[in-house]
């Protein structure tokens, strides 16, 4: 694909700087990168311990010696100018260092001021919320799309209910269920993102009301995405379990912003359990949890046991999949479509992560700035790029 992003590329040092690239999905992504992508990607690997960056790729030519070689960058979050250095010399900046409330907005804000296109992996609503009072606006100044949660958190739910809708008549009102149905272990930084939340509820809701108060809503048409019931879905052949992460909020942005979701769509965001005991344990869990994450010591306990930056076996993840399962419908038509793949926490994760940042990169994608989602950021060509490197994307009946 010819090379297209703005700004141009002679202007940047780097296509691609990935930031966090020794930790466990920075490191899964950067050989994946080293892998896959094409020969004339100029691109670095960024952090703080350049002994452990310099390590990294040797390792990648070990790996990978007929791909292209990164260089090192050395940057720290708590270093703003090393961020504003590292966000100037590059096209995109994909981060994986989180928590992101915690560690992401230096470089969000460096990247909308260079006007360099900005990718994360984040589940954090709060986070998510803030970065677009503080810096959606200046990013859309300067050009820059500042793109949150391009992993398994949500891109195949985001890309997967764009896919559902474009199977579905236009202008008519639109009604999309997902299911998520997952075998595999918990992601450290997934569950770091959980425990970050589950303790900072008043800051959540805070920074949604923030928002609220400042983004424009769409006129003479609406978007919306209510949490459901509990219920059994004989289609699916699951109980559907309202699933509160941050991937209903991320289609309800991507419906709002683009017209092709017709003049009044509704997404819905479960859990498909196969089990009702399996049910009765998930809530038991997350009650627990929740009830753990706000006390210090008991939240500082939790976290130890799964840390962001750890993951299984590369023998665990070869058994771990992932199926998200839609149910669309509109206009007398009613279509079924799956978004599915291997292990969702790393594996996956690094591969849709690695081919946001290639399609920011090279492809010839809508003309856009801001604080967007990946359905408005890349769309189709991200779809195109997924189903290329292994995901299923489909129809799997129409009715």
């Amino acid at each position: 694909m010819a090379a297209q992003s703005s700004p141009e590329r002679a202007e940047r040092t780097y296509d691609i700087v990935l930031f966090g690239a020794t930790g466990f999905v920075g490191q899964l992504t950067a050989e994946y990168l080293a892998a896959h992508a094409p020969a004339e990607l100029r691109w670095a690997v960024a952090g703080r311990s350049p002994a452990k960056l310099d390590a990294l790729r040797t390792r990648l030519a070990e790996l990978a010696p007929e791909g292209p070689a990164p260089e090192v960058v050395r940057a720290e979050v708590d270093d703003a100018g090393s961020l504003r250095e590292l966000a100037a010399g590059a096209r995109v900046v994909a981060t994986t260092v989180g928590p992101y409330i915690s560690y992401g907005e230096g470089l969000v804000e460096a990247c909308a001021e260079a006007g360099t296109d900005y990718l994360d992996l984040t589940g954090e609503p709060e986070f998510v919320d803030l970065m677009y009072v503080r810096h959606d606006a200046r990013a859309r100044e300067t050009g820059a799309r500042l793109v949150h949660a391009c992993g398994f958190d949500s891109v195949p739910h985001d890309l997967g209910v764009q896919f559902t809708v474009a199977q579905l008549p236009e202008g008519v009102p639109l009604r999309v269920d997902g299911y998520v149905q997952v075998d595999a272990q918990a992601s450290g930084g997934t569950f770091a993102s959980a425990l970050t939340a589950f303790s900072r509820g008043p800051q959540m809701l805070a920074a949604a009301r923030e928002r609220k108060q400042l983004e424009p809503r769409p006129t003479g048409r609406r978007a919306y995405a209510p949490p459901g019931t509990f219920h059994y879905s004989g289609e699916i052949g699951a109980w559907g379990l309202p699933l509160p992460t941050i991937d209903a909020q991320i289609v309800q942005r991507s419906a709002r912003a683009l017209e092709r979701y017709g003049p009044d769509f509704r997404y819905r965001h479960y859990a498909g359990v196969r089990r009702l005991a399996t049910v009765a344990g998930l809530l038991g869990l997350v009650t627990t949890t929740f009830a753990a994450a706000q006390f210090g010591p008991a939240r500082r306990w939790l976290s130890d046991r799964l840390k962001p930056g750890e993951g299984p076996s590369a023998e665990r993840r070869a058994r771990s999949t992932f199926s998200v399962r839609f149910i669309g419908e509109g206009g007398g038509r009613r279509v079924y479509t799956e978004v599915a793949g291997g292990d969702p926490g790393y594996d996956e994760t690094a591969k849709i992560f690695a081919e946001s940042a290639l399609s920011l990169a090279f492809d010839k994608l809508p003309a856009t700035a801001g604080q967007v989602t990946p359905a408005v950021a890349m769309g189709e060509s991200l779809t195109d790029r997924l189903r290329a490197a292994g995901l299923t994307i489909r129809v799997a009946a129409v009715r």
